[in-house]
């Protein structure tokens, strides 16, 4: 999904206020933890996760990998953390702000 600006900074500004709900450590990106962040992300359609010191992965490795598995957007990547957002389309949770019309 692309995000307008607006969109973008109406998720951070979310995202600011949660704690990391997942952590990913040295064993990586299991597979049940990626169901478990889909499973809460299908509850809440926004998710903080962080990444610990002796991950071998990178905070943007391990949002892209899980992203990519899951089908959701990574919002942004700030430090050890990663904010993902995957829309629930039969009840969405999050009201995003409308894209703006195109003028010619």
């Amino acid at each position: 999904m692309e995000f307008t600006t607006k969109q973008r900074a109406y998720l951070k500004s979310i995202a600011q206020k949660l704690e990391p709900v997942f952590q990913v450590g040295k064993g990586g990106v299991s597979d049940t933890q990626i169901k478990a962040i889909d499973d809460y992300l299908k509850a809440h359609e926004i998710v903080k996760i962080a990444v610990l010191g002796n991950s071998l992965y990178s905070a943007n490795e391990a949002a892209a990998e899980i992203a990519g598995a899951i089908n959701a957007d990574v919002v942004q990547v700030i430090g050890s953390k990663a904010v993902l957002f995957k829309r629930n389309a039969q009840k969405p949770v999050i009201e995003l702000p409308k894209k703006a019309k195109k003028q010619l």
